[in-house]
């Protein structure tokens, strides 16, 4: 019961992390010594002191003799920093308690095996559901090479995301919207297609309240380049890059045209007359990708659950009904035969923004 309550001190300091990590993973350390926190401590950013680090030099003298809590497996090898494993024994740290293993193939196990040899007592597994969720991430980039992918919707209750004119503001809520800009806050890019631009003409940028919000990579799918060279997002004071995804058959003129404008032209191989998502995240993974947002538009959605690259649904749902069948499906393209050939939906969570409730499931295990 007391590793269960710092540990979860510890997994709240790592989610301070929230959004800065990438391709990180986000880590929190809790030090204690006779029953009080004398060090706490997260990883920041990528490339700055791992959490362990911060815990340590935050209890300085006081580490000695104290317990580690920390919500991933220490490393043992050298990356950008040096290992934490040599940092907790340099410390006289006497025990650690780690939430999960290092998902990593190549380091998995080498940090608690090491710290074990030196004789140091490590217990593993506390919270480890939560720590896995909080990394979820983190974990589908480092084991399979693909980002995680989220679908996100709004729908009404008859489950249409717009109307037959296209108008879809707002189907839900601004405190529903605000949890979706928390969505882009922490991943790495967000995907859209290129009729949700023309129609819309989005920015895709991340705006919290009260608070800065880090921008996700833009990444349109525009198979032909047809995107007009007034839209927003090719003209946006944002540190984070739009991307074009297109086939390789798309107009040189145009490629230099929106490479002139600033964006970064992708090629990537067709499925029919469309992009290929399965191969799309491959490439996506290569280029550093961990996590991905899609955000429609039907077509877009159809697509990502036929390729079955999707991980994890967000589904808004407002409290509204267009009584029609003549607006925008959550999905556009060909479904199954028979019901029982549906996508199963597990470990469902049901949350109220307001009026508006948002269901939130996953189509892959961890």
């Amino acid at each position: 019961m007391e590793d269960r309550k710092y540990m979860l001190q510890a997994l709240d300091l790592a989610e301070k992390g929230l959004g800065r990590t990438s391709p990180n993973p986000m880590v929190g350390a809790v030090l204690v010594k006779d029953g009080r926190v004398v060090g706490r401590g997260y990883h920041q950013r990528a490339g700055e002191p791992h959490a362990e680090v911060n815990a340590i030099d935050d209890a300085g003298e006081h580490a000695r003799g104290a317990t580690l809590y920390v919500t991933l497996e220490p490393c043992n090898h050298f990356g950008r920093t040096p290992p934490c494993t040599r940092k907790i024994l340099d410390a006289g740290i006497r025990r650690v308690v780690v939430a999960m293993d290092d998902p990593n193939p190549g380091v998995q196990g080498g940090g608690v095996r090491y710290l074990q040899d030196q004789g140091i007592d490590v217990t593993t597994g506390v919270c480890e559901k939560s720590a896995r969720t909080l990394n979820e991430a983190f974990i589908t980039w480092v084991t399979t090479g693909r980002p995680f992918v989220i679908v996100k919707c709004a729908a009404t209750l008859d489950g249409r995301i717009a109307t037959r004119t296209g108008d879809s503001r707002w189907v839900t809520g601004p405190a529903s919207r605000q949890f979706v800009h928390r969505l882009r806050h922490a991943v790495d890019a967000i995907m859209v297609g290129v009729k949700t631009v023309i129609k819309d003409d989005p920015s895709l940028t991340t705006r919290m309240d009260g608070q800065p919000g880090a921008d996700p990579t833009r990444i349109i799918l525009d198979t032909r380049l047809s995107i007009p060279l007034t839209s927003k997002l090719l003209r946006l004071k944002s540190h984070a890059p739009t991307w074009m995804v297109c086939g390789v058959n798309a107009a040189a003129e145009r490629r230099a045209a929106l490479e002139n404008a600033g964006a970064r032209v992708v090629t990537a191989p067709l499925k029919g007359r469309r992009i290929d998502l399965s191969a799309l995240m491959r490439q996506l993974g290569e280029m550093g990708i961990t996590s991905l947002l899609i955000e429609g538009g039907a077509t877009v959605i159809g697509s990502a659950f036929a390729a079955d690259i999707v991980h994890k649904v967000c589904f808004f749902y407002a409290p509204k009904i267009l009584g029609g069948d003549d607006g925008a499906p959550i999905c556009r393209g060909a479904g199954p035969e028979h019901m029982r050939e549906s996508i199963a939906v597990h470990d469902l969570s049901v949350f109220r923004f307001d009026a508006d409730v948002m269901l939130q499931g996953y189509l892959k295990p961890l």
